[in-house]
């Protein structure tokens, strides 16, 4: 069975349920599964076993959490086995100009580095650089996580399946 990882950190709760939203529509897609993982979870062989990554962050200072980024730095030597894979970002912030494109490009620019094949959430979304909301998600967040878990589920298939 194909494997999309789900990583993410998460302080006050808000981002890991952005995360399990997304792992609802990862689990929508016939033969894949999703694998959530916070940052301090995660090994290699989480991220060389998944045919796509879906990194999550509070917005801090306008950047994914260290604790995100501490993860890119030490998995760079399976950068190439990444290649082709896909990728996709979300975000949360406490505020609504707090940050939330500027963290999902941080985790965008990782991803291309690590060769991914980056997507952001389909039209029938929001059409832009992921998912992300102020605090919790709300309904229509939800909505939209669950089609970007979806997109990426029902991509990496495309490619690899």
């Amino acid at each position: 069975m194909m494997q999309i990882l789900i990583l993410y950190f998460s302080k006050g709760g808000n981002t890991k349920k952005l995360a399990e939203k997304i792992a609802q529509g990862v689990q929508e897609v016939a033969g894949v599964k999703a694998v959530l993982k916070y940052t301090n979870e995660v090994t290699k062989e989480d991220f060389v076993d998944s045919h796509g990554v879906i990194a999550g962050s509070p917005v801090y200072f306008g950047v994914m959490a260290a604790e995100l980024k501490r993860v890119f730095d030490e998995f760079v030597g399976v950068r190439k086995k990444m290649e082709g894979k896909v990728g996709a970002a979300f975000a949360t912030s406490g505020d609504a100009t707090g940050g939330k494109e500027t963290t999902m490009m941080s985790m965008i620019q990782a991803l291309l580095i690590y060769g991914m094949v980056v997507v952001g959430d389909p039209m029938s979304a929001t059409g832009h650089y992921g998912v992300a909301c102020v605090g919790a998600p709300d309904k229509e967040t939800g909505e939209n996580a669950i089609k970007l878990g979806r997109r990426v589920a029902e991509l990496a298939k495309k490619l690899h399946g």
